[in-house]
């Protein structure tokens, strides 16, 4: 348990009324008991704290949480802000048992810090370094000589590759693979994909008829407070690292091509797809299916909007939408104008019944 005083002083916000009373979880307005703290930040919530059991709750500044027939309520600016942190108080950590259990198969080279937890099943290989309370869940694979900063958090089923380096405090969310090899393949003549680009078509004897792999001989780098998706996958590189930089976020299903750059604070959401090369700045965000050429650069805090389709550099702070991307506002009105045809074409029609082609004129 837990007061709402303390709460309040750990979340940075102000309380008021009843401060001491004791907080045992946090809860929707509908579902809060009295011991639990109800969730109305956003206004629209707060009209169903008279009906609720909850004798406090996180509220919107302004707010008559007395008229509502609380005890005590903490203030909340900005709603999802404080939601992030409410939710982080009252987190419930995976379970991880103490020490290295049984089953796990750990390479005697490994080097282990202090209060490391390490589940049943996972793999730690030659050479290893796990950093102080690093948590390795159950049937989690890591490959040689990677390196996983203090405080990680690795989920069940990940795999890791060889020479991998995560930083303090990442968290690698159920079957993440990172450090595959990259989809690099090449054809001993130019092959269709290359007379594509030259000449717009494939031209006579451009056909592909043995792909032959280029290797890849870098590894992925991590940095400090990332967050990587259930089931994405960061290819290595073909000799320079893939790179993610620190703060960002990858949702799920996420792919990172081989040598991508991506810089701090990004947001990447799901089932985006970075083909290799490309180049990503500082706290961009990609929506849900976008796709990023190879060897694009984006510029810091570029936003692309869902199932953008981006094929050529971007400046920073650039807002674009669109397969191909274009800017916002552009590709809004054509989309606009795309909507309207339909009535276009019953205009055209009427105006050809009214004023026939090769008619008489007057």
């Amino acid at each position: 348990m837990i007061t709402v005083a303390q709460i309040a002083e750990k979340l940075g916000f102000e309380a008021e009324g009843e401060t001491g009373l004791q907080i045992s979880g946090a809860a929707h307005p509908k579902a809060a008991g009295p011991d639990q703290l109800a969730l109305a930040m956003d206004p629209k919530f707060t009209k169903l704290l008279k009906d609720s059991a909850a004798q406090a709750a996180m509220v919107p500044p302004g707010f008559d949480w007395q008229e509502a027939g609380l005890r005590a309520a903490i203030i909340v600016p900005r709603a999802r802000f404080g939601l992030a942190g409410i939710t982080r108080a009252f987190a419930i950590a995976p379970h991880a048992p103490e020490g290295i259990h049984p089953s796990a198969v750990v390479d005697p080279t490994a080097q282990i810090g202090q209060d490391v937890r390490i589940g049943a099943l996972a793999v730690v290989g030659p050479r290893v370094r796990l950093g102080d309370r690093a948590v390795i869940l159950p049937q989690a694979t890591i490959g040689e000589d990677a390196v996983i900063a203090e405080d990680c958090l690795i989920h069940a089923g990940v795999r890791i590759g060889a020479r991998v380096t995560i930083g303090a405090r990442s968290i690698i969310q159920p079957g993440a693979v990172i450090g595959g090899d990259g989809f690099s393949f090449v054809t001993p003549e130019k092959g269709s994909v290359e007379s594509v680009r030259e000449g717009g078509a494939v031209a006579m004897g451009a056909e592909n008829r043995v792909w032959a792999r280029i290797y890849s001989l870098g590894s992925v780098e991590i940095g400090e407070d990332v967050e990587i998706g259930a089931n994405c996958c960061i290819d290595r590189g073909t000799v320079v690292n893939t790179r993610i930089g620190h703060g960002s976020k990858l949702d799920n299903l996420v792919q990172v091509g081989h040598n991508v750059q991506i810089g701090e604070n990004c947001l990447v959401c799901g089932q985006v797809g970075i083909a290799g090369s490309a180049e990503i700045g500082n706290r961009v965000v990609l929506g849900g299916q976008s796709g990023i050429a190879d060897h694009v650069r984006i510029g810091d805090d570029c936003v692309a909007l869902a199932m953008s389709g981006i094929a050529g550099d971007l400046a920073p702070r650039s807002v674009v939408m669109g397969a191909p991307a274009g800017p916002r506002k552009i590709m809004t009105g054509a989309l606009i104008a795309v909507r309207r045809l339909p009535q276009l074409m019953r205009d055209v029609q009427e105006l050809k019944k009214r004023f026939p082609l090769g008619g008489q004129g007057g």
